[in-house]
């Protein structure tokens, strides 16, 4: 594909000149003899903005007043990230045989770190309420399921055991 030439240079530089606007008004540099158009000059300067404006006072006794969010200080959230890890390392740990304790005890400290957090969150000294709910029902059904894993583990393994002993009479 073949492009046309460019048009001749029209703007007494003496060399090639790219406009993409082509020969709109305003578009080609301005001799400095000729009179500047009124209305293309520096643009008048804006008065910038001030403050941002400041919330009146909370009344006592009534939820604080919504904001801009992400303005304020940032409530922790460690203990509600912690159980919920917690928890889900936990039901990570029953899918794997023989850990069962381990998890056991994981489920119990996710569901501690779980309810101190929702405590600490209520009384509006944390954050993180879905992670703190999510690790306090994990840790529960954790400990459930392993408590249960471990008490078949027992049972199955007396059984094996008793029977053992019983088929071995001479």
């Amino acid at each position: 594909m073949t492009y046309p030439p460019p048009p001749p240079d029209q703007s007494g530089q003496g060399g090639f000149q790219y406009d993409p606007y082509g020969s709109q008004p305003g578009s080609q540099p301005q001799n400095p003899s000729q009179p500047q158009q009124p209305g293309y000059g520096p643009a008048p300067q804006q008065p910038g903005y001030g403050p941002a404006p400041q919330l009146p006072p909370q009344a006592p006794g009534y939820p604080p007043a919504y904001g801009a969010p992400g303005y304020g200080p940032q409530l922790p959230k460690g203990m509600a990230i912690g159980s919920m890890v917690t928890g889900i390392i936990s039901v990570a740990g029953l899918c794997i045989p023989y850990i069962n304790f381990a998890s056991l005890i994981l489920g119990i400290i996710a569901a501690i770190l779980g309810g101190v957090a929702l405590k600490k969150i209520n009384r509006g000294e944390a954050a993180g309420k879905g992670q703190a709910i999510t690790g306090l029902v994990l840790g529960i059904i954790v400990c459930a399921l392993a408590a249960i894993g471990i008490i078949m583990f027992f049972a199955v393994g007396a059984t094996m055991l008793g029977t053992g002993a019983a088929t071995t009479s001479y």
